[in-house]
């Protein structure tokens, strides 16, 4: 099995359990089926859709319409397995899992076409955390990627590590690797020991 399929592989399953935890929002809202499908479709696709229309590219699923049909298969396992789903702890470790290899793959687009450190952080942290927050300001939900756990930190973890390594001269997959690792482990520890940024204490 060669690392590029078990890279696509990573990112369709990654597509397919952001859609969940979207449409996940939208039974909890009791919105209807296509509302359900909607829903699904804002944390798949849409922080890797903002990206791309900043960087002025090719919108990524208009060249790889799977990956829409992978977004309505995750709204609709939602849909009708969502008591199910919202107790399976392993999509927790996935949806971590998905976070940190959308963060890299941003990353890797702004850095490919020459941008520089914050361009790079921003486009990497939009396209693992975007869509969640279109997602919760769309279902009228308080962002949590604003205030609770660290989410959007690890995706700039993420970001920062696979940036400096490529600048250092770093072969372009070690990069990859320890970007997504470095996101996914501080994620990780997140999840464990109840991690949060510093509130103001006024």
């Amino acid at each position: 099995m060669s690392p590029d399929f078990l890279l696509l592989f990573a990112d369709r399953a990654g597509v397919f359990v952001f859609a969940i935890s979207g449409g996940i929002v939208a039974v909890r809202k009791q919105m209807d089926l296509f509302g359900v499908i909607v829903m699904a479709f804002l944390p798949a696709i849409g922080g890797g859709t903002l990206r791309d229309l900043i960087l002025s590219q090719p919108v990524f699923w208009l060249e790889d319409t799977q990956i829409l049909g992978l977004a309505v298969a995750g709204g609709l396992a939602a849909f009708f397995f969502h008591r199910w789903l919202e107790n399976f702890r392993p999509l927790r470790w996935a949806d971590a899992f998905g976070m940190a290899l959308f963060a890299v793959t941003g990353a890797a687009k702004a850095t490919a076409l020459g941008f520089g450190l914050p361009v790079v952080l921003i486009m990497g942290t939009m396209t693992a955390s975007a869509g969640g927050l279109l997602r919760d300001v769309v279902a009228n939900e308080e962002p949590l990627l604003l205030k609770k756990d660290i989410y959007a930190t690890a995706a700039l973890l993420g970001s920062a590590v696979y940036f400096v390594i490529c600048m250092w001269g770093g072969d372009e997959a070690l990069a990859f690797a320890l970007g997504l690792a470095a996101a996914f482990v501080l994620r990780a520890l997140a999840i464990i020991f109840h991690l949060s940024l510093p509130r103001s204490p006024f």
